[in-house]
């Protein structure tokens, strides 16, 4: 079961993907992650990505596709995968098509978590992290808040709110969002393969709604 998620910044993808990863037993395939790895290993296409990287500048898609196709060629993609954070534009989108068409492979459900996205704004700029690097306790003002305003519960240490938390930054990465990424929703409704879900409501809820999907 090859699946792709896709949301705005703050929709709960990361949280929807841990519990798909426990239930299906597949790995997530985070686009941050494997270059990382990738660099770390000195692998052909992670010393092609180190150079754009240290260069300050974006890794193109012809390396990150490369980066990819490494990564779903190894044995734990055999049963499916989840990929996280890539395709994020439509000629990403085409490039992972001839890929795993090479694979003999495809995607088999693309699945969109829509939320409203002054809704985003209130979960993004309400995140709050524990200041001590041991604790690093996360709480949110409105759906979790410490029991002392700006103390963790944990440790006693401030809370701060992180530089990519504040409002500009996270009205910046919507609007970032909505341009690249709000046209793969077309393009894999187009091919049949979109699966919108409504992303309110507990954790749980929203997972059951991605297992009706998945069956």
């Amino acid at each position: 079961m090859n699946l792709i998620l896709l949301g705005g910044p703050g929709a709960g993808k990361g949280t929807q993907a841990k519990k798909l990863i426990d239930k299906y037993q597949i790995p997530q395939i985070s686009t941050g992650d494997i270059l990382r790895a990738a660099v770390k290993e000195g692998t052909e296409m992670g010393r092609k990505a180190k150079e754009y990287m240290d260069a300050g500048k974006l890794v193109p898609d012809e390396v990150v596709i490369g980066i990819i196709r490494d990564r779903l060629a190894q044995p734990d993609c055999r049963k499916g995968f989840i990929l996280d954070g890539f395709p994020r534009t439509v000629p990403q989108a085409e490039a992972l098509d001839k890929v795993l068409a090479e694979m003999n492979s495809k995607i088999d459900h693309v699945i969109s978590i829509d939320v409203d996205e002054e809704e985003l704004v209130t979960r993004l700029t309400g995140r709050r992290t524990c200041k001590n690097p041991d604790c690093g306790q996360m709480y949110h003002i409105k759906f979790n808040p410490p029991k002392k305003e700006g103390v963790c519960d944990k440790c006693g240490s401030e809370l701060y709110q992180r530089d990519d938390d504040n409002e500009a930054t996270v009205r910046s990465r919507l609007a970032t969002y909505n341009q690249a990424t709000k046209p793969l929703i077309d393009y894999y409704q187009a091919k049949g393969l979109l699966r919108p879900i409504k992303g309110v409501g507990s954790i749980d809820d929203i997972f059951t709604q991605i297992c009706g999907i998945l069956g």
